[in-house]
């Protein structure tokens, strides 16, 4: 099964050094590739880079940043392949943001036709 791991964090609030976070998660990625279980991944932007977009009434709106108004914000995700989601659990676990944000774990809807 394919889960995404998606990483959410407060923009800023890491209390590590930022060369030692990226070392984390070379790391975590390195292990993750040698399990068979990387299938993709990538590092956001800042939120403040962001534009959302929505139509309403057949007019498209465009709003500077993110739509929702929350503390943490979307900052990475990792895509995997897992046997269920007890191992992608596991796996999140392991993400560096796990220990001061969030991560969420979602399975990837499969269509008929393997789209």
């Amino acid at each position: 099964m394919q889960f995404i791991a998606l990483i959410y964090d407060v923009e800023g609030s890491e209390d590590v050094d930022w060369d030692t976070l990226m070392e984390q998660y070379g790391e975590f990625s390195a292990g993750l590739t040698e399990a068979g279980s990387m299938l993709g991944g990538e590092a956001l932007e800042p939120v403040s880079t962001a534009t959302s977009v929505r139509v309403r009434n057949g007019k498209t709106e465009i709003i500077d940043g993110p739509f929702a108004e929350t503390k943490e914000q979307l900052g990475g995700f990792y895509l995997m392949e897992c046997k269920d989601l007890d191992e992608a659990i596991k796996w999140a676990a392991k993400i560096p943001t796990a220990r001061y944000g969030t991560v969420e774990i979602r399975p990837v809807m499969v269509f008929d036709g393997g789209q």
